[in-house]
């Protein structure tokens, strides 16, 4: 890694969390560019000075590098498969579901799942868990406002049901927020737990370099239980998806299958990320980098 990069690598690293080594580098550069163009900054070192100096360039960087651009029901007929193919057989073969959003962006996916799940089994207590690591943007999830093009895809009955208009906003009903619980977590720094029968992570690692990806996929599969299911974004795949374990029994789901051993060379989910070090290749920042593609 560039010197100069590398002190601005550690001025973001200390200042918001956010590791700029995992991404890839000629979108890392672009991205830097346009932030530092902005910002009157000629070199990295000058760019760490604002950042360190100026607030409200800090605030700007953090949104704007994790690009949090989401909607609900994104994709529907993925989201009907999701329903018909693996939600209503875990419920029957699991019945209590533990299902996870990581890179959750503005809750669009979850409180999605959500509505599937009230639609399925009203008076099952599950688990929904959404996490992100902009805080800010988990502060607008929480709240479940929405604009006209964000709840695009939702169907007429879902409207009328979960929804209410107040002013130029939808808000998403109080059964459904209170339901899902919102976490700060860093994909590619912080610990995973297990246990879940679903989880999503769509469009947020298209930026990752193959290193991180394939270390993040692996994680994925250690944290899904036997029959669970990866649920990825239109644009991604897993190419190693068959040595970690996974199953495809359609496009954009990874299931992991019974009786299958932990993934190889899969990190603990309690000991560290097993990511390689920082700076191996340059890649980027952490986790909260979504999501302009379908």
């Amino acid at each position: 890694m560039d010197q100069d990069i590398e002190v601005l690598a550690r001025t973001i690293r200390r200042l918001t969390g956010i590791e700029i080594g995992y991404y890839k580098p000629n979108q890392l550069q672009r991205r830097l560019g346009n932030m530092m163009g902005r910002a009157g900054a000629r070199t990295f070192a000058e760019y760490a000075r604002v950042l360190e100096t100026d607030p409200d360039a800090l605030a700007y960087f953090v949104d704007k590098f994790t690009i949090n651009v989401s909607e609900l029901f994104r994709n529907p007929e993925k989201f009907e498969q999701l329903r018909d193919h693996f939600l209503a057989p875990m419920l029957r073969r699991f019945g209590r579901l533990s299902i996870w959003s990581a890179g959750c962006s503005i809750g669009a996916e979850i409180y999605s799942v959500v509505m599937l799940m009230d639609q399925l089994d009203p008076r099952g207590t599950h688990r929904y868990l959404a996490t992100d690591i902009d805080a800010a943007v988990l502060e607008r999830a929480r709240k479940g406002q929405y604009c006209d093009q964000d709840v695009r895809n939702v169907a007429p009955a879902l409207m009328s049901r979960y929804f209410t208009r107040e002013g130029s906003t939808w808000q998403v009903c109080d059964a459904i927020r209170s339901r899902v619980q919102f976490r700060r977590h860093d994909l590619l720094q912080d610990r995973f737990e297990s246990g879940f029968h679903l989880i999503l992570c769509r469009n947020v690692v298209i930026y990752f370099n193959d290193d991180a990806k394939s270390v993040l996929y692996r994680r994925f599969y250690e944290a899904l239980v036997p029959g669970g299911a990866l649920f990825v974004g239109g644009t991604e795949r897993i190419p190693d998806a068959r040595e970690i374990g996974f199953q495809t029994t359609m496009p954009f789901f990874y299931v992991r299958p019974d009786g299958q051993p932990g993934s190889r060379g899969a990190a603990s989910l309690n000991q560290g990320t097993g990511l390689p070090a920082r700076g191996a290749g340059v890649s980027g920042p952490s986790e909260r980098h979504r999501r302009g593609t379908q």
